[in-house]
């Protein structure tokens, strides 16, 4: 195993080209990549990043699906001590361009085929050059590299407290949020997740989730920290998601979200035990599937709690309580608190806060958003917006969001958001977004609309018109027109007088089947 202290991305790759050049670092969709193959081709992409102009501390946007070369490319942005600023492969539009401005990057890579999107949304001006992913930087072959000798420029050695990222976050009162991720809290976070989900050297994961979060990010130095290999697929895919997972010999399955009840939605099947798994780890297993998906699938679940902000893990359960996600790592210590930032009853809600007990388990900040850096960040703590509370034993229970924002497949969606951009459509007055129950994920996304006077709205034209100026997962399945809103003295919508039911409300996947 590599040396501990030796911690950041491309030093521990580097340790295990010395020590095992030829191991399986990972698989992609079957095909294997060694330690050595990896770094090779990390070398020549990273060459390539400085012979376009990107100099150590340069932020570098990429906006790619996962592939072999996007993982190569991440490593190589470490070894040239290049900030990544990893961008959602489905944004577009409004929401696309302000990360890309805000971001400052130096360069944008990309799929080839999201450039024209890049290019939609920041205009003829554009941001930085665009270079595409395959093309531009990633297409010199395994073989190639591998027998290349020496590089054109040296690596540039990086420390712990070095920022690795910029993640962005969905704001809920206003734009997405840049948190500053350094390469200690991304080695913390690789540390929480062999502890959530029981890692042994030898262990398979199999890793669905795009590099652009970090739940599929984190994975990235399991490989040089606990001897494992990753077995990674381009997207998830429930009707392939068992004849994958056993024909790569996953002992380990991660999930967000609705994930699991989509595979319980599943026709039963002999894939459901014809794989290795042990473990399924991730978080928004809702307890009413938690022992019957234990059952069918003959594995285990580990759920866990946290935020990117947070060294992405503050909380895993090892009870098996369904329900609940668990005690503190040991880097953290995790209070309730009320309004007046006292600590509640037990049993109580109130907000989570994360207390670090470990220097720089927490983030250093937003970037260049002070505002919201001073309202997270507080007295040394980290106030998490998050509602929870603390049974007896001291496990933490999560019941949500306290901030406008709706968690929708695996997603958070920001009602601002949301919102920002259906007010700019030319038959709308106001609106107001609401998170309503689902059969499958946490919520569902149903906007209430108040036409403009006169205006001839058509719920299918407008979602039409919002699925070209939103991600997939940010577009509301339902529409509720009213006449009129209620609002507060600050003239903000009551949002908590709207009805949660969809009963009267227009429906997308209720069109979408006919």
């Amino acid at each position: 195993m590599a040396n501990p202290e030796n911690n950041t991305l491309w030093a521990l790759l580097q340790a295990d080209v010395a020590a095992r050049p030829d191991a399986i670092y990972a698989h992609f969709n079957g095909e294997p990549i060694t330690f050595r193959e990896l770094a090779a081709r990390a070398t020549a992409t990273s060459d390539r990043l400085r012979d376009h102009g990107a100099v150590p501390g340069d932020r570098i946007a990429t906006m790619c699906r996962n592939s072999v070369e996007a993982l190569i490319l991440t490593f190589a942005l470490a070894r040239s001590g290049l900030v990544w600023v990893p961008v959602n492969a489905r944004l577009k539009g409004d929401g696309l361009a302000y990360i890309l401005g805000h971001s400052g990057p130096r360069l944008v890579v990309a799929d080839p085929d999201m450039i024209p999107t890049i290019d939609a949304a920041t205009g003829t001006k554009g941001v930085a050059p665009v270079l595409a992913l395959r093309d531009d930087l990633t297409s010199v072959g395994l073989s190639t590299c591998a027998e290349a000798s020496g590089a054109a420029y040296p690596s540039v050695p990086t420390a712990p407290a070095d920022t690795w990222a910029i993640m962005y976050t969905s704001g809920t009162t206003g734009h997405p949020k840049g948190v500053i991720v350094t390469y200690r809290m991304l080695d913390l976070a690789t540390q929480a997740v062999a502890a959530t989900a029981l890692i042994k050297e030898g262990d398979v994961m199999f890793a669905w989730e795009p590099f652009y979060h970090i739940g599929g990010a984190q994975l990235l130095p399991l490989p040089m920290r606990n001897r494992t290999t990753i077995a990674f697929v381009d997207r998830f895919s429930a009707g392939r998601f068992w004849s994958q997972v056993a024909e790569c010999g996953a002992t380990h399955i991660h999930y967000l979200g609705g994930i699991l009840q989509i595979l319980m939605k599943q026709p039963a099947s002999p894939a459901d035990r014809a794989h290795r798994v042990r473990v399924a780890w991730g978080a928004g297993c809702v307890p009413e599937i938690w022992e019957s998906f234990e059952t069918r699938f003959g594995l285990r679940i580990r759920e866990c709690y946290g935020m990117t902000e947070a060294s992405s893990v503050t909380t895993f359960n090892d009870s098996g309580t369904p329900g609940v996600v668990g005690r503190p790592v040991p880097w953290f210590e995790v209070e309730i608190l009320d309004e007046n930032g006292n600590r509640v009853a037990e049993g109580a809600r109130g907000e989570i806060v994360v207390t670090p007990l470990t220097e720089g388990a927490l983030f250093p900040g937003y970037l260049d958003n002070p505002e919201a850096t001073a309202k997270a960040l507080r007295n040394g703590r980290m106030h998490t917006g998050d509602s929870g509370s603390l049974l007896p034993t001291g496990e933490l229970v999560f019941h949500g969001r306290m901030t406008d924002s709706v968690r929708c497949k695996g997603e958070n969606v920001s009602a601002w958001e949301v919102e920002h951009v259906a007010n700019k459509h030319s038959d709308v007055e106001e609106c107001a977004m609401v998170g309503v129950a689902t059969d499958i994920g946490e919520q569902d996304i149903m906007l209430f609309v108040k036409p403009k006077a006169g205006a001839s709205f058509e719920e299918a034209k407008f979602v039409s018109w919002l699925a070209d100026h939103l991600a997939a997962y940010q577009v509301p399945r339902y529409i509720q027109c009213v006449a009129a809103f209620q609002h507060t003295p600050s003239e903000r919508i009551m949002k908590h007088k709207l009805p949660k039911t969809t009963e009267k409300a227009w429906d997308r996947l209720r069109l979408t089947a006919k």
